[in-house]
Order: C-alpha cells, then structure tokens, then sequence
C-alpha cells in the first residue's frame, strides 16, 4: 500500500510541475536511505533532466563532512536536506544559506519558516509522551511523569545524543510551568536519558520502562502492527524537529535547487511526506493514518535562533542534572 500510495505522488507531480531546472543537483540528506530514495525519485519525475547525486548520513555526521568541506574551501551540496532548524539557524549566520525569495510558503505557518526564506521546514516530527499500554496509568501531561506511579520507570533519549531531545529540552525547559525544575523532577524520578529515540521506544515497548519521552513516528506506526505502545500529545503540548531544506550559498545549481525546494514544500511534496508516515508542515494536508487532525496538535513555542545562542548552556545544565 505504502508503494502504491507513493506512485500515486509522483504521478501527481508528473501532472502538476512542469519542468524546472537540468543539470547535476547534489544533495545532502539525513533522511533514512528509503525515505531519500523516494524523495528523490519523486523530484526526477516532475524534473526529469535533473540528475540527483546524493549523500546520507545522520545530521551530525553530514555537518561534520559539510564543516570539513567548507575547511577545504570546496563544498560539495547544492541543498541541504537535515533534521532541525538550529542548525539551520547556525549556517545562515555565518553566511552558508542562499535565499529563496520566490518559494510559496502562503500555506505555512511563520513559526516553522525563516521569515528571511534561507531554509524551508518540510516536516513536522514531534516528540510528546510514549507509555507502554500496560502500565498502570495513562498520562496526559507532561506533569504526569512526576507522579509516584512513574518512578523509576522512565527512559528517554539524550540531548546529548540526539537533535531531537535537545529541541524538546529547550522548548520544555523554555516553558514557564515545567522550565528546568522539571528536568529535576525526572532526574529525581530515577529517569537516565541516553541514546537516542530507537533505544527509547525499544525499552518502552518491551517492557522495561514503561514511560518516556519519543519522536512520534515510532509508536504511531508501530502500534497499528500491534505493539504495545500508545503516544501522547501532551496538553501542553508538542515539540517539533522540522526536517528543513536549504540552498547553500555556494550551490553550483542554485535553479536545480530552487526547483526541489519548490517541491518539498508543494502539495505533492508535502503529500509525498504524509505516505511515507510523516506528519506534513503545511497543515491542509492530511495526517497519516495514526495521527490526530493536524489542528488538535498543539505546538509547544520554540525560538531556533535563541535555542543556539543557548545550546552550549542548556546541555551543560542538563549534565549536571544527570550527571551526563
């Protein structure tokens, strides 16, 4: 089902975009290879005389071949393609990031944009609450985990480790009533966060913890195959990591790279991220199945730009909480 639902997007890009842009277009990404694959062919059906060269690899090991290339004085992408908005936030301040000042992002929220259209969030891959369906109570709250019936029963991904436990650090500890008492609470509770939101869900799902903190897609897809796993949109609400794109400033083929910009933030883009299991950054279109409507998600509020001036504080802070 997924492959045809995935067809279907690029037939619908072949109807709807006309060709924009020839030439090599290189790309880094650190979506998974399946996920960067499709994205890739769906662009090459609505421009077919692109030729898509591509390199996949977490988020911090594409900056540090990114980091050593600008060393050299010889970086290799045309566009950008990583997890979050900080480190957007990063390269657009040293002057890494072209604009693209034609981009349509009417449909968007501005919160998720850069007002100076130098990256692009295409995703919204939010963290809340996970809880294994056999424990004892249900959260709703953030708050919930601090209750007796929690403790010691608590794993969650490290900011240390992952991007996006640093951006749900920020946002809760930004919020003013959870802020960093509430990280003492959960060290208090017993909770060790390490690793990242695989090893989270794993612990959650099998049974040795029964409560946390995790990306969304995880439990959502794994819980209509069965597992024994539920997520939670807390009423405070949910961070976000935004998958953003971006065209760096010394692109070779600034058309090339408008024109996948332009289709990632289109309606057969965003529809494209909704049949691989994401939840779309432009909210007129739909959900995948598992998620609530895309107006019952609330957004916890999150400042890319204050969240790197602050980085280096915040995770010291967090080691010294957990002793990280």
């Amino acid at each position: 089902m997924k492959k045809l639902l995935i067809a279907a997007a690029l037939l619908a890009a072949t109807a709807s975009q006309a060709i924009a842009a020839d030439g090599k277009l290189v790309l880094y990404t650190s979506q998974p290879n399946a996920d960067a694959q499709a994205t890739v062919d769906a662009f090459k059906v609505a421009n077919p005389n692109v030729d898509v060269e591509w390199v996949r690899d977490g988020t911090t090991k594409i900056m540090a071949k990114l980091r050593a290339e600008f060393e050299a004085g010889a970086p290799q992408p045309d566009v950008l393609l990583i997890a979050d908005m900080v480190t957007m936030e990063g390269l657009k301040a040293e002057g890494r990031l072209m604009a693209h000042e034609g981009a349509d992002v009417s449909a968007y929220d501005p919160k998720i944009m850069d007002a100076d259209k130098t990256y692009f969030s295409t995703k919204l891959i939010t963290t809340g609450i996970i809880y294994n369906t056999n424990a004892p109570m249900k959260p709703t709250s953030y708050k919930d985990l601090l209750k007796p019936e929690a403790k010691d029963k608590l794993a969650m991904p490290s900011p240390l480790t992952s991007g996006a436990a640093t951006i749900h650090m920020t946002a809760l500890t930004s919020n003013p009533d959870l802020g960093w008492a509430y990280y003492e609470g959960l060290a208090d509770q017993g909770a060790n966060p390490k690793g990242g939101n695989g090893g989270t869900y794993k612990a959650i799902a099998g049974g040795e913890k029964l409560y946390g903190f995790v990306v969304d897609f995880l439990p959502i897809r794994e819980k209509l195959t069965g597992a024994p796993v539920e997520f939670v949109f807390p009423t405070e609400g949910v961070s976000a990591v935004t998958e953003p794109a971006a065209i760096l400033s010394t692109a070779q083929n600034p058309d090339a790279a408008k024109a996948f910009i332009d289709f990632l933030i289109s309606k057969e883009g965003q529809q494209l991220a909704s049949t691989m299991g994401y939840l779309p950054a432009d909210p007129t279109v739909a959900a995948p199945e598992g998620f609530p409507a895309r107006d019952q998600i609330k957004l916890m509020d999150f400042d890319p730009k204050a969240a790197l001036e602050g980085d280096t504080a915040n995770k010291m802070k967090f080691s010294e909480i957990f002793g990280g």
